[in-house]
């Protein structure tokens, strides 16, 4: 069987013809990964008001009991936790709602149109597709936000009588329901967020914390996906960890898929700034990073942050103290080493109390 060579991004169509390999089968987590969908929403139209008199053997001409209408089904959004990705709407491009039942005699209501619920991972954004506003966030579990709103039921013709007009012949119509496209963002939702350029080590480092198996490769951009994982700490307490696809220069403007990337950075507590040893200028690498999270969202900065210096085993004890002066001042750092486990329950132990400054 022959297999096709991967290509992944255009960085990687960069590398030379020696450092194929061949593919294995895709990774189903980037395969279903999905953290963008824009769908179409169709509401439910509201029912008719009711046009009736009562009659029976007693009473040949009684007055107006016409019912109201019910009112159009909503589209709502409810929060799973159990959920990790927008999958099960990518192929969902129309969402419709039921319509209302209009009201009858006896001033009996028409029942409501049926409710379309779509679930979805805490942490995702609704947004107007059109105009690109910003209508609300589901981070809690059960929690519940109409999303389009269905038409209200038309009034029966009983609500409109009066001392001049007591045999009213009309009722409200029930409103139209609305058609619109919505946005559906997903911003992963951790206690520590990895920020780094591709090949820092994120993906190495979420795999010796955690029991996530993130792919892990000598080139840049083997993550395109956030990948999360659960860190477990003392007496049987954890946090949640986000690697989060590398971040270059110019992200802010969409630059690598900067958008995309950069939008998950939001919903974590803490950044975890990692920058290799070898780096040519650690200090200058994170004045980069932390330009783009300023130009992208300058609430960013406030986030608590900590310096990680990865692959430390490259360098010895000595090259280390040479070093520290040249580190960002006013920031808490560590030398660690994920293949060698250097620096491994240090880098914990800064973690969770880094977490729980505020708490």
């Amino acid at each position: 069987m022959t297999f096709l060579l991967e290509q992944r991004t255009e960085a990687r169509s960069q590398i030379p013809t020696s450092n194929f390999r061949l593919p294995t089968f895709p990774n189903m987590a980037e395969q279903n990964f999905v953290d963008y969908v824009k769908i179409c929403c169709r509401s439910g139209a509201g029912g008719a008001g009711s046009v009736h008199f009562h009659r029976d053997k007693k009473t040949p001409k009684g007055g107006p009991d016409g019912g109201d209408g019910g009112r159009g089904g909503h589209i709502i959004l409810r929060g799973n936790r159990n959920l990790w990705t927008l999958l099960s709407l990518k192929y969902r491009k129309h969402v419709i709602a039921g319509s209302g039942v209009g009201g009858s005699s006896g001033n009996k209501f028409g029942a409501d149109g049926e409710d379309v619920i779509l679930d979805v991972p805490l942490g995702t954004v609704a947004k107007d597709a059109e105009t690109g506003e910003f209508l609300f966030e589901i981070t809690e579990d059960e929690e519940e936000k109409v999303l389009l709103d269905g038409g209200r039921g038309g009034l029966g013709n009983s609500h409109f009588k009066s001392a001049t007009n007591q045999t009213p012949r009309y009722a409200q119509p029930g409103e139209p329901g609305k058609e619109e496209w919505k946005i559906l963002e997903l911003k992963v939702l951790a206690d520590v967020g990895l920020v780094g350029f591709p090949n820092a080590g994120k993906s190495t480092l979420l795999s010796v914390l955690t029991a996530a198996k993130p792919e892990i490769a000598p080139y840049p951009f083997t993550t395109i996906v956030p990948n999360l994982g659960i860190v477990q700490y003392r007496d049987g307490r954890s946090f949640m960890i986000a690697d989060i696809p590398g971040i270059i220069e110019n992200a802010h403007l969409g630059k690598g898929l900067g958008h995309r990337f950069l939008r998950h950075i939001e919903r974590n507590s803490t950044l975890l700034f990692m920058i290799p040893s070898d780096a040519e200028n650690i200090n200058n690498e994170y004045e980069i990073l932390l330009r783009e999270l300023e130009l992208y969202n300058p609430e960013l900065l406030d986030k608590p942050r900590v310096l990680a210096i990865t692959k430390s085993d490259l360098i010895d004890e000595e090259l280390k103290e040479l070093l520290k002066p040249e580190l960002p001042q006013g920031i808490p750092y560590i030398f660690i080493s994920a293949v060698a486990q250097q620096g491994l329950d240090e880098l914990r132990d800064l973690l969770w109390r880094t977490i729980n400054t505020d708490l």
